[in-house]
């Protein structure tokens, strides 16, 4: 399956094949498997280096129970190699199915950008203060807030992680609603609607039901 190359993904165009690793399992998970079958919930992450990404994949085990009466199954891709992913997962379960993408394909071919990192962009960042989600006493920067999280959750990262760090930096992260025909009804990439304050946001399981709904209805 294909998009048009000419312009980015929009809801109503095809959603791009994929076959990855799955984390939980000794299988490789794709979009084939869904098609036909169910709606899926995917959701593509940055490495597990990122605490907002850690977060958002916690967060994103609520809300794939809120779509299950809906049909939704849930699908979250973190851009990590497999080993480093299972080492973190394995005293970490997780209820929602993982899988890995460490060279980024997903993120590309679904159009989840990695931003270039101009003067003005710098600055964007660097002046951007996020509270994730109430958990620090104050709003940091980026990279404050990243540090604090980090040491929160008394988080040592591997060399794997760092290398994702160093390779990544800028990469954003996505969310899709795809129905059991493999098209693409609601689509949510991140800092679209708040710039760099809106780093580690995911949607409102409120927001998320609401695009279903319509998605399973389209």
């Amino acid at each position: 399956m294909t998009h048009p190359s000419s312009r980015p993904l929009q809801p109503g165009d095809p959603a791009p094949d994929f076959m990855l690793p799955a984390v939980q399992t000794d299988t490789i998970v794709s979009l084939l498997d869904y098609r036909g079958r169910s709606p899926l919930f995917l959701a593509l992450f940055r490495g597990l280096y990122c605490p907002f990404c850690r977060r958002a994949i916690a967060h994103m085990a609520g809300s794939a129970e809120k779509l299950k009466p809906l049909g939704f199954e849930s699908l979250a891709v973190v851009a990590t190699d497999l080993e480093n992913a299972r080492l973190y997962y394995r005293f970490r379960p997780m209820r929602v199915p993982l899988a890995v993408d460490p060279s980024l394909s997903t993120h590309r071919s679904y159009g989840v950008p990695k931003l270039e990192v101009t003067p003005e962009a710098f600055e964007a960042m660097q002046s951007a203060r996020v509270d994730a989600g109430g958990e620090l006493p104050v709003p940091l920067s980026l990279q404050e807030a990243a540090r604090a999280l980090d040491k929160l959750d008394g988080f040592q990262p591997t060399v794997a992680d760092q290398q994702d760090q160093h390779r990544q930096f800028p990469q954003l992260e996505g969310q899709f609603l795809i129905d059991r025909d493999g098209i693409i009804r609601w689509m949510n990439l991140e800092c679209a609607r708040e710039g760099p304050a809106g780093m580690g946001k995911f949607p409102s399981y409120d927001e998320l039901q609401a695009a279903a709904q319509i998605a399973v209805s389209a």
